[in-house]
């Protein structure tokens, strides 16, 4: 029975292994060894070194021992792996797929991409044939609306544990800081991961509370994912915890949000409304806006920004 599950092992070592060989590029044994471990496969690295000497002697893969540490390649004429045949819109997709949900995406399964990223990045290098392809990801940004900002840091092993107990419904035990610098730690269910601007924010439910909160990861200092899982709330939704206002400094409560605004400062609200029922009365200098919105900080500060440019502002609640 052992003997079995060992075979299990190896063959699953090889084949992840096998995947992260690039074509047109080399690869080490350490590099390997690293993105192995990112996907919780720890195996000593004459381990992986043995298994790749194994491999060299059954598939058309090339060792370079001209210096150390070898280098490792799939033959340029071999068939290889599907993830080494990328075409050119395959490669700009993962190309871009990587630079725009690289915090979204589950840690283990971002570890286990990283053999198609390294291939893409490669096909798009200046100098392959791929010219189109790669001058696309000169001709897309995303821009900010706002002052743009450099993005807080996040440790890279805090995000992982993170990242893992939320993919497998597992506590989480956190030390923090807040806003005013002070120092928290507690248990948590990591229950949502959203990305607002350059900042990225755990929504969770610490342990013996029955409300969800946001917390900023950047000031996350520790995270460890525990062996005990828990069930999923079932009312809880990602969706509706955002359309409540709660990434925007609100609580849910809905308003009924009336103002007069001049035009030149008020035109783009006729193109991107503040919600689905709202109706703008046209004058000949300026707009009358009702929407209903929810009322948030963010909200106060977006209307407070527009100055002697709007004026007579009503909020008034809505009675559920």
């Amino acid at each position: 029975m052992a003997k079995r599950a060992s075979t299990q092992e190896s063959l699953v070592i090889a084949f992840e292994i096998l995947k992260r060989i690039p074509k047109f590029h080399q690869t080490t044994a350490k590099e390997l060894h690293e993105q192995l471990c990112q996907i919780g496969l720890v195996r000593d690295l004459r381990s992986v070194q043995r298994t790749l000497e194994m491999l060299c002697e059954h598939f058309d893969i090339v060792r370079d021992d001209r210096s150390k540490p070898y280098g490792y390649r799939w033959d340029r004429n071999s068939e290889s792996l599907a993830l080494q045949n990328l075409t050119p819109q395959e490669a700009l997709l993962l190309a871009l797929s990587q630079e725009y949900l690289t915090h979204l995406l589950p840690a283990n399964l971002l570890s286990s991409l990283d053999g198609f990223f390294q291939e893409a990045k490669y096909q798009l290098n200046p100098s392959l044939i791929n010219s189109k392809e790669r001058q696309w990801l000169k001709k897309v940004a995303v821009v900010s609306e706002t002052q743009p900002l450099l993005p807080p840091k996040i440790d890279s092993c805090v995000f992982q544990e993170i990242s893992n107990a939320l993919y497998h419904n597992r506590l989480l035990n956190i030390e923090y800081y807040n806003a005013r610098q002070e120092h928290k730690s507690g248990i948590v269910m990591p229950l949502g991961l959203a990305q607002q601007g350059h900042r990225l924010y755990l929504v969770c439910r610490f342990d013996g509370y029955d409300n969800e909160r946001s917390l900023a990861i950047h000031r996350i200092t520790k995270a460890a994912s525990s062996t005990f899982t828990f069930e999923r709330p079932k009312t809880f939704k990602l969706s509706q915890y955002d359309a409540d206002g709660r990434f925007r400094f609100g609580e849910g409560e809905k308003c009924s949000l009336s103002f007069f605004i001049t035009k030149e400062a008020g035109f783009h609200l006729t193109e991107t409304p503040l919600s689905t029922d709202q109706t703008i009365t046209e004058s000949d200098k300026h707009y009358n806006v009702f929407a209903t919105v929810v009322r948030s900080k963010q909200l106060q500060h977006w209307l407070d920004g527009f100055k002697e440019n709007i004026w007579d502002v009503n909020l008034a609640s809505i009675e559920n």
